[in-house]
């Protein structure tokens, strides 16, 4: 069995007027996170972290922040998506390992409820998740909030059946098919961005 690590870094700044959400959760701040979807810092690293353990680029490739659709988008989409190339690549997590850097709010008090919602989002146990949370002292970035992401994988073994299913599966209706049987996603992978051509190293932020 084969193992792969990915690891993923972002960051956003705060901006008044928006709604906070960090990890998939909506917190009680006086700020948001600016930024060309919700702005959730920890889910863009978590996708990052994903895509890259899969060589599959970053989350501009597939949702690049000049098309409209991405607008406001719920990261969820994001990592989905990558939960999705993953499962193409013929891996599945193993772990994740989470650190957040922002002077306010303070994570530890929902430490646990957050580890509940990004385990949930990635369909694992909250024992496989790790949420840490640190102050950017001495960084002069009391205004930004930074996250970094690291995962591991495992590859994941399937019957002969299924095996023979993905090898003479020739169409992306048909690759869809075999994916969703491996993560029992419903999503339609096309509108979620599959495969934009063309790699973009710019981010969200």
């Amino acid at each position: 069995m084969s193992m792969r690590i990915g690891y993923g870094f972002d960051s956003h700044a705060f901006k008044a007027g928006v709604p906070l959400v960090i990890g998939g959760l909506k917190i009680k701040h006086h700020e948001g996170l600016a930024g060309h979807s919700d702005g959730d810092v920890l889910l863009h690293a978590i996708t990052d972290a994903l895509l890259g353990a899969v060589s599959a680029g970053d989350i501009g490739s597939f949702f690049p922040p000049s098309d409209p659709r991405w607008k406001n988008a719920d990261s969820a989409i994001f990592l989905e998506t990558a939960l999705e190339e993953i499962a193409m690549a013929g891996y599945r997590i193993v772990n994740i390992d989470t650190v957040l850097v922002l002077a306010a709010p303070k994570i530890g008090p929902i430490a646990g409820e957050l580890r509940e919602r990004v385990a949930e989002l990635l369909h694992l146990k909250p024992s496989e998740v790790g949420i840490k949370a640190k102050t950017p002292e001495g960084l002069n970035q009391d205004h930004v909030a930074v996250a970094h992401a690291t995962v591991l994988l495992e590859s994941i073994v399937v019957s002969d059946g299924l095996e023979r299913m993905t090898a003479e599966a020739e169409s992306d209706a048909e690759i869809d098919g075999v994916v969703e049987s491996l993560i029992g996603s419903r999503h339609d992978m096309t509108a979620l961005g599959r495969k934009v051509p063309g790699f973009d190293p710019d981010d969200l932020t």
